[in-house]
């Protein structure tokens, strides 16, 4: 990254891999395999420690589910909560419908949990394994419990692909030209939305003019100067020495919705599964501690640039489904802890 004003600025490209104009393989998509596979990985892990009643030869199924489960709620989640323009989006390119194009971004976290339930729901059912013997079924609370632990490496790389993608801003701590905290970054995505500062689109022009082909707008030029800020070498040092003065610096809030999410919300789960637990107590425990980290965090991170109204009596839409899941993890937590059951799992006991 380039350093302007004791800021980093913002020069990390998407792609890992980029084939064409907005074709190639992109760190989002490197985030949800990386997530996938931890999943696998820890359920595997449960399985062959005596965990969980859940057989290794069922994960293929269990995996199956949840990448379905992700994908499939995650993207709704989006299309309802935040974009559902998107319902009525048709054209006549591929993928037709604006629902589907998955490559222009676009996952809620709180759409992706509700696919994670009905997924529990499914494994939960038996069935077959890979091998046609019986499989027996597990509790879905319990089932709950283990994707629960099992999606936190997922929620900490998601974080960390929003921050690649420079998206899902944080709060401004510096004005464009003024000195920055060491720990602030300069996203140069904030130009040409709601979220720019004042005056940003005048300082850019005169950077965008050697670019400019005659009649395009100022928002075309600007994607190609990205382009060139993300190819490296010294064009790329060239445009983020321009660039720096006229971007605001900001609170790097992926960074810290990654560690929230991610790290503490994974310790905690572990720590709560150290002893053998009732089926449900530590899928409960995730609705509260999520739903408290992400209210916090979004305290210093931006609503989402193009939503009409993106603040409800202060809060953000993903604080208020924050504040129902902890109100749901409350109740539950009550409820599953009363039952007469016997208890799962207890990683320390093993």
């Amino acid at each position: 990254m380039s350093t302007t004003l004791a800021a980093w600025l913002h020069d990390l490209s998407p792609f890992l891999i980029r084939f064409g104009d907005g074709f190639g393989i992109r760190w989002y998509g490197v985030s949800y395999l990386a997530g996938f596979l931890s999943a696998w990985w820890m359920l595997r892990w449960f399985s062959r420690s005596g965990l969980t009643p859940m057989t290794p030869q069922r994960l293929t199924d269990a995996m199956l589910a949840l990448v379905v489960g992700v994908v499939v709620g995650g993207r709704l989640g989006y299309v309802l909560f935040y974009r559902p323009d998107l319902i009525g989006d048709f054209s006549s390119s591929f993928p037709w419908w604006g629902v589907l194009r998955l490559n222009e971004g676009g996952m809620a976290s709180h759409g992706g949990m509700a696919g994670v339930i009905i997924a529990a729901f499914v494994v939960a059912r038996g069935g077959k394994d890979s091998k046609g013997v019986a499989a027996p079924r597990v509790p879905v609370l319990h089932v709950l419990d283990l994707l629960a632990i099992a999606c936190t490496p997922g929620l900490f790389f998601g974080r960390l692909a929003n921050f690649v993608n420079g998206e899902l801003l944080g709060e401004i701590v510096a004005k464009p030209g003024q000195p920055a905290p060491w720990w602030s970054v300069k996203f140069p995505q904030e130009a040409y939305t709601s979220q720019a500062p004042e005056g940003q689109v005048a300082a850019l022009r005169p950077i965008l003019d050697p670019y400019r082909l005659p009649g395009e707008a100022d928002e075309v030029v600007y994607e190609r100067v990205m382009h060139v800020l993300h190819s490296g070498g010294t064009a790329a040092r060239n445009v983020a020495a321009k660039l720096g003065p006229v971007i605001s610096a900001r609170h790097p809030s992926q960074l810290y919705q990654a560690a929230a999410e991610g790290l503490v919300l994974g310790a905690l789960l572990w720590a709560v599964w150290r002893r053998p637990r009732k089926p449900g107590v530590v899928g409960c425990w995730f609705l509260l501690a999520y739903g408290v980290l992400r209210v916090l965090t979004e305290l210093i991170r931006l609503p989402d640039a193009h939503l009409h109204v993106q603040r409800y009596l202060g809060l953000s839409r993903g604080q208020w489904l924050s504040v129902a899941m902890v109100a749901v993890g409350v109740v539950a937590l009550g409820v599953v802890s009363r039952r007469k059951v016997e208890r799962m799992g207890g990683w320390g006991e093993k």
